[in-house]
Order: structure tokens, then C-alpha cells, then sequence
């Protein structure tokens, strides 16, 4: 990395949510902080998740309640993400889902078709209610032609109790019985990211990204061309840094010691 490529002065900012603004439905020091700030100042900023469970409307109120005011304009998913690549592969398309709202509305609102008939993919995102008889069909449809798309390859997801089987668990399964690999759109893809940077006419050059891990947030920002912070609130500890054969930009404790950098 240049000198001069380490001192660009940032003007948009994407952010990772679980692990950089919000722990278990808490919000992490500075967070609240980092978007007033980003509001104020008017920079272009996205909020990006790979879950794909809510949309936008249901992830700004959990953000507001954990006292963190992020417009749903500026919350980017995977299930956007995947909906936005399916519109541009196949205007209009049609797909069978496995998910829950975030996947079918924002499908929905990009034209898609929803149908157990023939359809053009076979779409599988995160839901908490995966039944043998959704997935089955999945496979029928992928074996008979139809194409597989998942929104992330996240293995687990966090609840109360322990982790839970999330999408790239179940996409395994289904790959396991069509010989058939998806293709996953979210995170680490560094699709994800250019996705989120056309939608804040925002460029590579001069946007940063913010996350808590190196295997997905890090990894795709650098990918993607971005400046990379990994924060210590989340998934990635300082000594596993050392473990990965890329590096971030910068690590730092929290998101707060980013409020002055805005």
C-alpha cells in the first residue's frame, strides 16, 4: 500500500452492524456517535449484514432501540444485494425462495416473481424455520434446471441458546444432494460491497469500510478496492490477526475512535 494510497481522504463509509454498532441488541461505544456524525456531516454511509431475515424497516427499528438513528435508506443486506444481482442477470426473472421478508420483499420489489414452477433460480437466505419439505423442493428445482443462489455462506447464527444452522449450512446440504454449488452474493463477495458503493454513488477510492471480521468484512473490502478497519468489538481478536495472509488498514478497539476521522 502507498503512502499516498494511506493517507486518501475518506468521503463515504460502509459498516459492518453485528460486532461494530450493535452486540446483542446493545449498542458497542461510539457507535451511536459514529452515525450521528456521518448524518451531520452529510456523508454517504451504508450499514451492511449478511442476514437476510429482515428488511430494512425492521433492522433500523432494532437499531433505534439500541439508540442508534440509521435511516433504512442507508441499511444495505444480503438479500438487497442478491436481489439487485438477480435483476441485473435476469430482468424480471422468477425464483423459489427459502428466507423470510428481507429476501422476498426485496425480491418483490425488484419485479421478481415468486413461484414453485419452474423458476429461473432457486434462492435460499437465512430463516429460523427451515423444513425438510422447503428444502426437498429447492432440490427437485436445482436438479431440474433451475439455478442456485444463496445470500451469504454463513455457516451459524447467534441465538439465546447457541448457534443456530444458518444458510451456508443448509446450502451445503442442498449441494450435497445436487452436486450443485451456489453462488453466494453476500459478504465476503466483494459484490456485496460494489453493490452498496452504486448505491451511495460512492467510490472505491475514497470509501471506507469498517468490521469486526477478517474473514468477511476485511477480506471483501480489500477485495473490493476499499480502506479497511477492523474493530476489536466483534467476532476477530487482535492476536488472530496475525493468522490471515492480509491485513487491514488500521485495527482499532471500537468504532469510537473512527468518530473523528468522519
Amino acid at each position: 500500500m502507498t503512502r499516498e494510497r494511506e493517507q486518501r481522504e475518506i468521503h463515504s463509509w460502509l459498516t459492518d452492524m453485528d460486532g461494530v454498532l450493535v452486540h446483542e441488541g446493545k449498542a458497542l461505544p461510539g457507535a451511536a456517535d459514529f452515525v450521528r456524525t456521518l448524518r451531520d456531516k452529510e456523508r454517504p454511509f451504508l450499514v451492511l449484514t449478511n442476514n437476510s431475515i429482515f428488511t430494512e424497516r425492521d433492522l433500523r427499528a432494532r437499531l433505534r432501540t439500541a439508540g442508534i438513528d440509521v435511516p433504512e435508506g442507508a441499511i444495505w443486506t444480503s438479500a438487497l444485494a442478491t436481489a439487485q444481482f438477480l435483476h441485473d442477470q435476469v430482468p424480471g426473472g422468477s425464483a423459489y425462495t427459502i428466507g423470510e421478508a428481507g429476501l422476498t420483499t426485496a425480491l418483490y420489489e425488484v419485479g421478481y416473481t415468486l413461484t414453485e414452477s419452474d423458476p429461473d433460480y432457486v434462492v435460499l437466505g437465512e430463516t429460523r424455520t427451515y423444513s425438510f419439505e422447503a428444502i426437498t423442493k429447492a432440490i427437485r428445482l436445482i436438479q431440474g434446471g433451475a439455478r442456485f443462489i444463496a445470500t451469504n455462506p454463513d455457516v451459524t447464527g447467534p441465538s439465546a441458546e447457541g448457534d443456530l444452522p444458518a444458510t451456508g449450512s443448509v446450502a451445503a446440504m442442498i449441494t450435497a444432494a445436487t452436486g450443485r454449488k451456489p453462488y453466494f452474493v453476500g459478504k465476503p463477495n466483494p459484490m456485496m460491497f460494489r453493490s452498496a458503493l452504486n448505491q451511495i454513488d460512492a467510490h472505491s477510492e475514497t470509501t471506507a469500510m469498517i468490521g469486526d471480521r477478517m474473514d468477511t468484512d476485511v477480506v471483501a473490502g480489500i477485495e473490493a478496492g476499499l480502506r479497511t478497519f477492523l474493530v476489536l468489538t466483534g467476532s476477530t481478536q487482535e492476536h488472530q490477526v496475525e493468522r490471515f495472509p492480509f491485513r487491514p488498514a488500521e485495527v482499532v478497539p471500537s468504532i469510537a475512535e473512527l468518530v473523528e476521522r468522519i
